[in-house]
């Protein structure tokens, strides 16, 4: 039976990010475009992804450029040129959501559904199969339950879900609350994050019943428990958001899910059904801990359909690890209670009450007090009983900061040696193989060579390779040292050639899908929206709208903005966050001015000095609607 492959795709920033993120075992890494990506901050230069692609070639691992926001007509031309130079450059897939690009001229090169597609029901999921796309990337919002169905109905299209990092509260591409308040579109790579603002939440008559609370932030997406069901469910690629992170947030995070992910690789029964997408064995220097890196608190997300706790309405800022709690507050010292015995470094970050953010300055080991950097002023404001986090560990990023992963692909070898030959013949876990011969004329050893020879054969120095079993064959002869060198070396010259023609093979035996003659083939009109949700922005992406039987489709937001719009929908629900759902319950009696609120479905929410409409649908999956209450202008 064929083994599945399995995919830990990682985020890079840049391309130094994305090389490490490949040393610390992503068995892929999606990067941004110079231009239409859905970072725009985090664009990068063709040739700087060149390097990132062919770094990761090595252990056949992939690249991936988000080419994901929508385009204007007068971008069209310039997106086709930079598709065909990042093909030529070795990208391996582009991430895309305007269905114009699959209009344009271009390389075989496979497409991706972003996630800014919506793709959240088996009927989207079979439509974007049905256009050619190769993978389709689920909606977060989903569950194991609902991915697992997803598959069992459409089991021929890849399936790429996140499992961990920061979270948008609206159904991604769906989100317009940026262009509206700020004219900075999601759908254009330029959100300007107003759901990590502070607002207010207002009654009809403008009475503030919840003040300067970041009341649509949610937590970070943690679904680490859930990566075997995951699997289990047809999921091939599992990713992990963060192309705004910087490199210490990779390397731990990737690595931990490495870990993860090659445990569960190594249990009885799966090890039959899956691998790796990619080849090599990591080790590292480090002990991996997602707790560590940049997080608001953790939630698994409607993994099992379920409403935890995913929203923190103190602050959007990192809450890092707990601590423990404080025991004891002086003038300018106070003491900690914890169980596990954590250390603490001189520079630490830590948070006090989720909201209090503040330096270790100096930690007395002797009598266990914490003086921070601001003193007494710090101490003021604490109180015993807070709990105690910490959102940087000093000690763990310089651990980070230096070289903190080896990478190696293992090899069989063989040395067969003769009076007037010697051979070594490598190969790799994928059935890769290369041999070089050396003549000479080789006296006999007076004394055993074997453990000699075997010392050298087995130097593979910088290069990416390990030698996990070395058999030696034939006489046993004397050989000089830099007679073995120069074999091992033009062997491994060879052996990375021969890869290297072998993954470019694969790379380029990908037929591109007829487009067009598909979408012509597909009435869509029930599947796809007719309004501006359907964010098309130019001619292409109207002409396959039209192709698919929607041919009145309405102008995206950004070119034509609708007052009085839905601009975001979220499965996240306020009501229940504030303890006044009936369904939910909360751990904390509901308050009867905010639960009359919003049985009268009159709540406001104003973020700056706009207002925009709360709506609830609690008949209709537990959806909730903000809508604008002004006109957006562009």
């Amino acid at each position: 039976m064929k083994k599945q492959k399995i995919e830990l795709l990682a985020p890079a920033r840049d391309a130094e990010i994305g090389i490490e993120a490949f040393r610390h075992g992503a068995d892929a890494v999606y990067i941004g475009s110079p231009r239409f990506s859905a970072r725009a901050a985090a664009g990068n230069s063709v040739g700087d992804i060149e390097r990132m692609a062919a770094f990761g070639h090595q252990f056949g691992a992939h690249t991936m450029v988000a080419f994901n926001t929508i385009l204007r007509d007068d971008e069209l031309e310039e997106a086709q040129r930079l598709i065909w130079q990042l093909y030529d450059a070795g990208v391996d897939s582009l991430i895309v959501q305007d269905f114009g690009i699959l209009q344009l001229d271009l390389p075989p090169i496979e497409l991706h559904a972003s996630t800014q597609t919506d793709n959240r029901t088996i009927e989207k999921v079979r439509l974007m199969r049905d256009l050619g796309f190769s993978r389709v990337v689920l909606a977060r919002e989903l569950s194991v339950s609902q991915i697992a169905d997803i598959h069992r109905e459409v089991p021929d299209v890849e399936l790429e879900c996140f499992v961990h990092g920061a979270l948008c509260v609206c159904y991604s591409g769906q989100c317009y609350l940026s262009a509206a308040l700020t004219r900075r579109s999601a759908n254009r790579g330029e959100c300007a994050q107003p759901c990590r603002l502070p607002m207010d939440l207002l009654d009809a008559d403008g009475r503030v019943l919840v003040s300067q609370k970041h009341l649509l932030s949610l937590r970070d997406m943690n679904r680490s428990r859930y990566v075997a069901q995951l699997m289990d469910a047809g999921v091939s690629s599992l990713k992990i958001e963060g192309r705004l992170k910087d490199m210490t947030y990779v390397k731990n995070v990737v690595a931990y899910y490495r870990q993860l992910i090659d445990g569960l690789l190594s249990e009885d029964g799966r090890s039959e059904q899956f691998e790796p997408l990619s080849q090599g064995h990591c080790t590292y220097t480090f002990t991996p801990d997602v707790k560590k890196s940049f997080n608001r608190g953790f939630t698994s997300y409607f993994a099992e359909n379920k409403r935890d706790v995913m929203w923190n309405h103190d602050s959007p800022k990192s809450m890092g690890e707990e601590i423990g709690s404080i025991r004891q507050v002086g003038r300018d010292f106070f003491s900690i209670v914890t169980d596990d015995g954590k250390e603490l470094h001189n520079g630490d970050g830590l948070v006090a009450n989720r909201t209090l953010g503040f330096r270790l300055n100096r930690f007395d080991q002797n009598t266990g007090r914490i003086y921070p950097l601001g003193g007494a002023e710090v101490c003021r404001q604490l109180r015993p009983g807070m709990e105690l986090r910490r959102n940087l560990d000093v000690a763990f990023d310089q651990l980070l900061a230096r070289n903190s992963a080896d990478r190696r692909v293992a090899l069989t070898a063989v040395l067969d040696v003769t009076r007037t030959s010697i051979s070594l013949t490598l190969r790799d876990d994928r059935g890769v193989e290369a041999s070089c011969v050396m003549k000479g004329e080789f006296e006999p050893a007076q004394r055993p060579q074997q453990d000699r020879q075997r010392q050298q054969v087995v130097k593979m120095g910088e290069s990416i390779y390990t030698v996990s079993h070395l058999d030696i064959t034939g006489e046993d002869c004397f050989l000089q040292a830099s007679l073995l060198n120069q074999l091992r070396r033009e062997t491994v010259g060879l052996l990375d050639k021969k890869r290297k023609q072998s993954y470019e093979c694969l790379r380029k035996s990908y037929v591109l899908p007829d487009y067009k003659t598909r979408a012509a083939s597909i009435s869509a009109a029930s599947v796809l929206p007719h309004d501006f949700k359907a964010n098309v922005s130019n001619k292409n992406a109207r002409e396959m709208y039209a192709l698919m039987d929607v041919p009145d489709v309405a102008q995206a937001f950004e070119n034509k903005p609708v007052s009085d719009a839905v601009v975001m929908q979220t499965k996240y629900c306020l009501k229940q966050a504030l303890g006044c759902c009936p369904k939910y319950a909360s751990d904390k009696a509901p308050d009867q001015e905010l639960s009359t609120l919003f049985r009268a479905s009159s709540a406001q929410l104003r973020v700056g000095n706009k207002k925009i409409i709360l709506k609830f649908g609690c008949k209709n999956l537990c959806n909730s609607e903000i809508i604008t209450t002004f006109a957006p202008e562009f």
